[in-house]
């Protein structure tokens, strides 16, 4: 099989919300998605997605991962899209770094995989576990008693697990903590994710503020440095997200035992291919893990929904289905979550088939 054509399209997926909000002020009302289509001389087609949280959350912004796409899709005619490694290897060489460039490239051509085997991606990536899997749902920066009634309201949508978005003023934060952990029932989880917005000192407050509640802490600081000095100082179980962005982080995370639960986002890792190794290498390290991606629509809920349910359940601590987060459908077969839990689709490949209206017109293609 060999690409023969690429296309890159733009959709805007504003929330159903109006805002999404976090650390430092930061928020997005409308993000911008990039969907690939790769062609094949086989006459199969493999569809991918990438969307950044905005530019100011990672070194990624919707604009530059299409521009870093229109570079390399030229230089990809002709290369078999089955040939995984082959092709990331080929990406690599091409552009250094940009990782959210390439993810869209790789999650088209695990479709396209997916499809020539007759297969779900799932079960490509080593089988599915169970019927479903949790999700947890993330509750958008606003005062405690917002952001309380946000999660009870969530709750009887029967999602048992929360990211709170803290990272702001410790006094303030320390009370959104609070006042949400006062809603909850038995079995719920809570994260108190500070996005990086803490300093190392505001977020030891935080910690000794909250000692006595049962929750997780996500992120807490910008460096990996002053997150293991926390970690060293903190009573609950420790996320790193924004510092974990590749295999090298992975392996020294676990060297200082610096966290318990790891978040994988599919750009961040460069794609699908990358993100399986290091949620591979999480299981034999025995680090449960949240399989995600920085946001998306249809297609990459389809994507994270494979990847988390052919992982092992005992090590997925949580994932997310942000189509549901959005206004804006992009395909048809795209997972659906019902009472807080999602499972992948058992059609092949992503099991999900672009709504053509809702692309338009190809931005641009090769």
């Amino acid at each position: 099989m060999k690409i023969t054509h690429i296309e890159v399209y733009q959709v805007d997926l504003p929330l159903k919300e109006g805002r999404y909000s976090w650390s430092g002020g930061k928020s997005v009302d409308v993000f911008d998605s990039t969907v690939v289509c790769i062609q094949t001389d086989e006459g199969l087609s493999g569809w991918g997605e990438v969307c950044p949280l905005g530019p100011a959350y990672l070194p990624a912004y919707a604009a530059g991962c299409r521009t870093g796409i229109e570079y390399l899709a030229p230089q990809l005619i002709g290369k078999n899209p089955l040939a995984l490694n082959q092709l990331n290897r080929s990406m690599d060489a091409l552009l250094k770094g940009h990782p959210s460039v390439k993810s869209a490239i790789d999650m088209a051509c695990w479709d396209l995989l997916g499809k020539k085997a007759g297969l779900p991606c799932c079960e490509l990536m080593g089988g599915r576990y169970g019927e479903d899997f949790h999700l947890y749902r993330a509750i958008s920066q606003d005062t405690p008693e917002a952001m309380a009634a946000s999660v009870q309201a969530y709750r009887q949508e029967g999602y048992r697990r929360f990211q709170l978005k803290v990272g702001g003023d410790p006094d303030t934060d320390i009370a959104r903590i609070h006042q949400v952990a006062s809603v909850l029932k038995q079995g719920d989880r809570l994260v108190a994710d500070a996005n990086t917005g803490w300093t190392q000192e505001g977020a030891m407050r935080v910690v000794q503020g909250v000692r006595e509640l049962d929750l997780y802490i996500e992120q807490p600081c910008l460096t990996y440095q002053e997150c293991l000095a926390i970690r060293r100082h903190c009573p609950h179980p420790f996320v790193l997200d924004e510092v974990i962005d590749g295999v090298d982080s992975l392996i020294e995370g676990k060297r200082d035992l610096a966290m318990d639960v790891v978040n994988i986002k599919i750009s961040k890792f460069g794609g699908l291919t990358r993100s399986c190794l290091a949620r591979d290498l999480c299981v034999q390290m025995g680090i449960a893990m949240t399989l995600e991606d920085s946001w998306g629509g249809d297609i990459i809920t389809a994507a994270i929904a494979h990847l988390a349910h052919s992982t092992p359940t005992e090590y997925l601590f949580s994932s997310t289905d942000f189509n549901s987060y959005v206004t804006q459908p992009l395909a048809e077969g795209a997972p659906v979550r019902e009472k807080g839990r999602l499972r992948a689709s058992e059609k092949p490949g992503l099991g999900i088939t672009p709504m053509k209206d809702v692309l338009g017109k190809p931005l641009w293609s090769c």
